[in-house]
């Protein structure tokens, strides 16, 4: 994985008030694959795997909101990811129970981001 550190940075500084529930979702992405690159980018923590995979929204507050850029290509059959404009796809948390009973969901929504990317 290339870690820059600049996820962390940024989150370190963020106030959200689901911000320990944010850093649980980084840390599912980054255990779901060390190829990920890491960045921030669109004005939150951003993850790409050849060209940009995922990207959070730290704006919104009442949950912890992961836009996933191409979403309309990714089966999933777990009902972790919401359709949304645009062929984007939305993971939402609103609590660490959330995240804690996806954490599987997440993790074989970017396994399966690394497959496309690779064929």
């Amino acid at each position: 994985m290339t870690k820059t550190n600049k996820i962390d940075d940024f989150v370190s500084k963020l106030k959200h008030p689901l911000k320990a529930e944010m850093e649980a979702v980084i840390e599912i992405i980054r255990e779901a694959s060390p190829k990920l690159e890491e960045d921030v980018k669109w004005g939150g923590p951003s993850f790409d795997y050849k060209e940009p995979m995922a990207t959070f929204n730290p704006r919104v507050t009442d949950y912890v909101a992961v836009i996933f850029h191409k979403g309309e290509l990714l089966s999933d059959k777990t009902g972790v990811l919401e359709p949304a404009p645009k062929g984007k796809a939305y993971a939402k948390f609103r609590s660490m129970e959330e995240v804690k009973a996806h954490k599987g969901n997440l993790q074989k929504v970017v396994k399966e981001w690394i497959k496309l990317m690779n064929r």
